[in-house]
Order: structure tokens, then C-alpha cells, then sequence
């Protein structure tokens, strides 16, 4: 059997996520008056990939990488929560995001535009989620 030195899985996963963010960051177009954060990443390309776009799409992408090594390293059985049904931490990051996804639509139709607030709702969802659920 082999010995897996988690510190080194832990800190090549961390120093990779955050070169990626970096790389994200520097993508950002610049104009004259600084930082253009909504232009798109890609000039005339064929969707457009802004950064707050492509940051939300890399959250996603980190939290799976993440969920993936916590479920090799500390392996868990499903637990029964308050809806009564047996959930694993994928399971739960999967009501979190489509719960995230239905809780900014709602509060686009009945709020409108700035979505600070929805973000609060978004956690607040994950912690009850990710706690109770």
C-alpha cells in the first residue's frame, strides 16, 4: 500500500487553483480608465466571456476539485437530514447550486438587477443546506 502525502495534494491543488485565478484575473481587459470588468474576455469571439461570467463558472470548477479530494481523502456514508432522505456532500453542493440557481432567478423577477442581496440568501441557503439537509 502506498502513503499519499495529503500536504502535498493539498498545497499542488491550492497553488493550482490560485495560478488559475490569476490567470483569470490578468485576462481582464484594460482600457483607459482601468479594468473593463464586464468587456469580454475574448475579442469577437463566439459567446461572450465576461470575468464575472468566467469567475462563476471557475467557482463551480473549484468547488468540484475540492469535493472531489475531501471524498477520496475523508470518505463518507450518506446521512439522513431533516427532509428525510440520505445525502452525501455531493449531493448537498448539488441542492446548494440549483437552490442558488432558483433563489436568483426569484429575486431577478421580483427585485431586479443588483443581486447582493440574492448572493446573502445563496449562503445563508448553503449553511442551513450543507448543516441540516
Amino acid at each position: 500500500m502506498t502513503s499519499v502525502h495529503w500536504r502535498w495534494v493539498y498545497g499542488i491543488t491550492a497553488c493550482t487553483l490560485c495560478v488559475g485565478l490569476g490567470v483569470l484575473f490578468i485576462s481582464v481587459p484594460r482600457g483607459e480608465d482601468g479594468l473593463q470588468w464586464t468587456q469580454p474576455l475574448v475579442q469577437g469571439g463566439w459567446m461572450a466571456w465576461t470575468f464575472p461570467v468566467a469567475l462563476f463558472f471557475y467557482g463551480i470548477g473549484a468547488a468540484l476539485v475540492v469535493f472531489s479530494i475531501l471524498a477520496i481523502r475523508f470518505p463518507e456514508t450518506p446521512r439522513r437530514g431533516i427532509l428525510g432522505m440520505r445525502t452525501t456532500r455531493g449531493d448537498r453542493l448539488f441542492v446548494t447550486l440549483l437552490g442558488s440557481a432558483f433563489i436568483n432567478l426569484g429575486w431577478l423577477f421580483f427585485f431586479g438587477a443588483p443581486l447582493t442581496g440574492a448572493a446573502i440568501v445563496c449562503l445563508l441557503f448553503a449553511l442551513i443546506v450543507f448543516r441540516w439537509v
